[in-house]
Order: structure tokens, then sequence, then C-alpha cells
């Protein structure tokens, strides 16, 4: 149970725009994030596929869910700087699973890649997010 200090980041991955696409949070910590969604039609675009831009934000969300897991126990919070995601696979229907693990984690940054495959644990798009660790007390100033 997270108190005021430690944030619940179960819970953070159950509103805002991750509550919106469906997201289901399977596993978070400070070395993996895995999420999973079924794909309907708030997440294709006009041609049916599912849209780059989910992609994206779904290796964003788990990325930050790591990040913010790994940069906690500092009293730190994590804010995204980049974030570049590869479309290698169209998805049309079924079930997505992203998983997200920690490349290079410092005091100051953090890289993670995210990676998401479909029912037939074919690779859908990949990507890398870095992301600044800010004092916690910075969001309060954001």
């Amino acid at each position: 149970m997270a108190d005021a200090k430690t944030p619940n980041f179960a819970e953070e991955a159950r509103v805002g725009w991750a509550a919106s696409m469906g997201l289901e949070l399977v596993k978070i910590d400070s070395e993996e994030v895995i999420l999973e969604w079924t794909i309907d039609d708030r997440h294709r675009q006009p041609y049916g596929i599912v849209h780059g831009g989910v992609h994206s934000g779904v290796v964003e969300t788990a990325c930050s869910l790591g990040a913010a897991a790994r940069a906690a126990p500092r009293g730190q919070i994590v804010v995204g700087a980049e974030n570049h995601t590869s479309f290698l696979r169209p998805a049309r229907t079924g079930r997505l699973r992203c998983i997200g693990k920690p490349v290079q984690v410092g005091k100051r940054a953090q890289l993670w890649e995210a990676s998401i495959f479909d029912e037939e644990n074919r690779l859908v798009a990949t990507g890398r997010v870095r992301l600044f660790c800010l004092d916690a007390s910075a969001a309060q100033a954001m």
C-alpha cells in the first residue's frame, strides 16, 4: 500500500490516458513493466490498424511507470524527454502485450525500452524512452 510519499503506480496506470485506452497492468517493478490490451475501435486509425500514436503512448506508459518505480525510492520523479517508437507490423484485432525494461539507469536520467507483441508473439512495435529524474519537490513547481 502506498503512503503519501510513495506513489501507487498500479493506481496511476488505472486512470487517465491508460484507462481510456483500456490498458491492463500485468506487472510493475523497477526491472520490468508489462501492459496488455485488447484492440478495439478506439485504437484504430482509418485503415483499420492500430494507430501509431497508441503504440507510442503505450511504450511511453510502460517505460515511464518502470522508471518512476526505479526513481521513487530515491525521492525522485521522472519526466519524459524523448520517445522514439518504430512500427514494425500492423495489428488489427486481438490482444497486444507491451514489455518494458531498463537499458540504463542513472541518478539524473534513465533510458528504458519497450516492445509490443501480438498474440502470436510477433513484434509489432518497439521503442525507447529517455526520462529525466527530478527531486520529487520539483513536481510542485511543474
